[in-house]
């Protein structure tokens, strides 16, 4: 029996899986979600959104798909490792995740531009539909697959872009976007995760308890060790739910009732000393 259903909970509260219905929207998460919408909604073309290592950025991908799969009038890709050593291998990874169907046996670069080229014109102005691709942990772009995006953004009517272009990674990726002075003009979105504050730390640990079956009974965490948490995670969701996942299993382990702020500080102590062996 796994240790939240000994807790009487349904699920595991505490995954570092990028599960949307896990999804806390933080005052940072519902704006980015809100102005990258706006962005699609008007087909302004490229949108940004950075942050560094575990501030939520590929959950929030997940939500963002979530939201929009559903709609008739939009066709959502994702490209969630962009490592590509050549322009072709990117090319043709395009073509697959477009479900675009080569005519040509051995097509070229050339043809590949093509085909992508009149498929984003036919979906966009014969169809009527928005084309939205997101790509995840775009850091990993170097800049061939950068200038081959910039040249797909450069197909649009008169009055909207026809490829809707989201790009999630860490801060790396700010200076390699700078250099493409092209790319960088036509970003019509910049933004930028933070962690939470102490206040939201609270509530993504909560909110994420009820998804996974709690039912308002004896708490988890004390007041105290939320703060603990706060102190060592910094804010940062991914931080936030490792903590928690290994306070839960101290929980049952040691038939306590309640995580206190000594489980959190033990708990700390032992990662920062597996930290120091790691480095020897």
């Amino acid at each position: 029996m796994s240790y939240y259903n000994i807790l009487g909970l349904e699920r595991e509260p505490f995954s570092t899986s990028p599960d949307p219905d896990f999804f806390y929207e933080s005052q940072e998460h519902h704006a980015a979600l809100m102005r990258i919408m706006i962005e699609i909604r008007l087909k302004r073309g490229l949108s940004i959104v950075l942050g560094d290592v575990g501030t939520g950025k590929t959950t929030l991908s997940r939500k963002l798909f979530q939201m929009l799969r559903a709609r008739e009038d939009i066709i959502f890709h994702m490209i969630l490792d962009p490592t590509y050593d050549t322009e072709e291998l990117f090319l043709d990874s395009l073509i697959r995740t477009f479900n675009i169907e080569m005519k040509k046996p051995n097509p070229s670069i050339l043809d590949f531009k093509e085909a992508i080229k009149n498929y984003l014109f036919k979906m966009g102005i014969e169809n009527n539909k928005t084309v939205v691709l997101l790509i995840d942990e775009a850091q990993k772009l170097n800049q061939l697959p950068l200038e081959i995006l910039r040249v797909l953004l450069n197909y649009e009517t008169n009055e909207y872009k026809l490829l809707q272009l989201i790009i999630m990674g860490q801060l790396e990726l700010l200076p390699r976007l700078h250099q493409i002075k092209n790319l960088w003009d036509r970003i019509s979105l910049r933004y930028m995760l933070n962690p939470l504050d102490e206040k939201e730390t609270k509530e993504m640990i909560e909110f994420r308890l009820r998804k996974a079956g709690y039912n308002y009974g004896p708490k988890f965490f004390t007041d105290e060790a939320v703060k603990e948490i706060y102190k060592y995670t910094q804010g940062y969701p991914r931080r936030i739910a490792m903590v928690c996942h290994n306070a839960l299993k101290c929980l049952v382990m040691d038939s306590q009732p309640v995580v206190g702020s000594e489980t959190i500080k033990g708990l700390i102590a032992r990662e920062m000393m597996s930290d120091l062996e790691g480095v020897r």
